[in-house]
């Protein structure tokens, strides 16, 4: 959860992540809110995250201040202990403000997918 909450650092291993700006934290000093600077080719944008942590457990987001192109971003990192090792959970679903043919819109989001999950565990090994 350290890595995931690590905001400022995830240009380093979110490939499509230009930038991320904590605006906003909790009295515990996690970010409840994140602007994010995106390039994952056909969409590129910049927009708002608000977060709601679950302990070490998980974390949730939405937007809450749309971009450009992203109209609707919701997603969640849910950890689970897995015999010595975490397992990772991720989901995602993206809207856009703009028509997007399908085979085209499914296969920028298994990029941000397979970047988030293969990243974060580039990352977390790495540490």
């Amino acid at each position: 959860m350290a890595v995931i909450a690590d905001f400022p650092a995830y240009p380093q291993w979110a490939g499509q992540v230009k930038a991320a700006e904590v605006l906003e934290t909790d009295e515990d000093g996690r970010a409840t809110r994140v602007r994010f600077v995106l390039d994952a080719g056909v969409i590129s944008d910049e927009y708002v995250l608000g977060y709601d942590w679950d302990d070490d457990a998980g974390v949730s987001w939405r937007i809450v201040d749309a971009g450009r192109m992203v109209s609707g971003l919701t997603g969640s990192y849910r950890l689970t202990g897995n015999g010595g090792g975490t397992e990772v959970t991720y989901d995602l679903a993206v809207d856009l403000k703009v028509p997007m043919i399908g085979m085209i819109k499914r296969k920028a989001e298994k990029v941000i997918v397979d970047t988030a999950l293969k990243g974060l565990k580039r990352r977390v090994e790495g540490r």
